[in-house]
């Protein structure tokens, strides 16, 4: 067999830059410059003293009780209490189970409804599933009371229920778009 011939080492050759190479490099080199001024200008503002302004859309809304994180000790708190209740098992963990669910719940729900209601971020089908959920258990368990739930009542509550999410959805999408446009635009 033949053997393959050897290629030519390519060699490159330097050549002078474009005006247009030279222009992006200084228009870089400017950016660069701007940038610096004004990251000096902000650490300069930053050590005077500050001053309060009014939320953008990018900051959390605070809660009424704002030193204080309850809604976050109350996540943390039911968490811990659903790691013991399924610690224990359901026949004797059931009391702290339950209530670690429900502080879950109200903390998550809480935090959903103030970021959602003050338009920092939309939470719309959380916020319309529960009621949903909590209809729809509801008559379950007030039928289940009394008799055995037929599968009729499942598929006729589907609708209601679908109907029902959709009615939440969309006031609370709408309600959602007002607070976003007043906290980005001020009001207007």
């Amino acid at each position: 067999m033949a053997a393959a011939p050897k290629s030519q080492p390519s060699v490159r050759v330097k050549s002078q830059p474009s005006a247009r190479e030279k222009s992006h490099a200084r228009e870089a080199s400017q950016a660069r410059q701007a940038r610096d001024a004004r990251a000096s200008s902000a650490r300069d503002a930053g050590s005077r003293a500050r001053v309060q302004i009014a939320p953008t859309a990018g900051e959390r809304p605070q809660a009424p009780w704002h030193p204080l994180p309850l809604s976050e000790l109350l996540i943390l708190f039911g968490a811990i209490g659903t790691v013991v209740g399924l610690g224990r098992g359901v026949s004797q963990g059931g009391p702290p189970l339950f209530a670690g669910i429900v502080a879950v719940l109200l903390g998550t729900v809480e935090v959903t409804l103030r970021e959602h209601s003050s338009g920092y971020r939309s939470h719309t089908i959380l916020l319309s599933v529960l009621p949903v959920i909590v209809f729809h258990s509801l008559v379950v368990l007030a039928v289940a009371a009394f008799t055995r739930p037929p599968q009729a009542l499942n598929l006729g509550l589907l609708a209601i229920d679908f109907a029902l999410f959709l009615a939440l959805f969309r006031l609370l999408r709408a309600r959602f778009v007002d607070a976003r446009r007043k906290r980005a635009f001020g009001g207007r």
